[in-house]
């Protein structure tokens, strides 16, 4: 079983804009089907994890909950879930509850869905295996960063897909 947290960023390293948008991401060009799209990667997954505010930002995106996945969500605050899905709300330090999220995710992987701090927070606890970042050809100044923590990652492939670079890197916990 692996730990992934996959996401696109802008090239200056942010996963959202300042007031959350996620606007600039979707007016780049990108093909789902091509290398390191989503439906490829989301077929080995068993598990999701957000934090509240990406959690928040699906749900407005969204008419209804799309995720078979059993899903996580940290979260200091109560928060709606959709009727009939397995969506939870939970509280605690992240290796508290990985033995949980990971017997939900079955025999397969479990995918950090955002944000960069909940990322971090996984990396802080060691059980972060692997990024996948699609560097999106447009800039934004501010906003939610990337991944807010120091972190040694090894280069494991790298594609192009229309006008974003993809890369997979491992965590290397023994560099840091």
């Amino acid at each position: 079983m692996t730990t992934h947290y996959y996401t696109a960023t802008s090239l200056d390293g942010f996963i959202a804009s300042k007031d959350h948008s996620l606007d600039w991401l979707f007016r780049q060009e990108f093909d789902p089907e091509g290398p390191m799209g989503y439906p490829g990667f989301i077929k080995n997954i068993g598990a999701l994890v957000l934090g509240a505010s990406t959690y928040e930002w699906v749900r407005q995106q969204q008419d209804e909950w799309v995720y078979e996945e059993p899903t996580w969500i940290f979260s200091h605050r109560d928060l709606p879930t959709p009727k009939g899905k397995d969506v939870r709300v939970v509280q605690g330090e992240i290796n508290e509850v990985f033995p949980q999220i990971e017997a939900s995710a079955g025999d397969k992987d479990i995918w950090v869905m955002g944000g960069g701090d909940l990322a971090g927070q996984f990396a802080d606890a060691q059980l972060l295996d692997e990024v996948w970042v699609q560097y999106a050809p447009v800039t934004l100044g501010t906003g939610a960063p990337l991944l807010p923590r120091q972190l040694q990652l090894d280069l494991v492939d790298t594609v192009q897909n229309r006008s974003f670079v993809c890369a997979r890197y491992q965590v290397n916990y023994t560099a840091v």
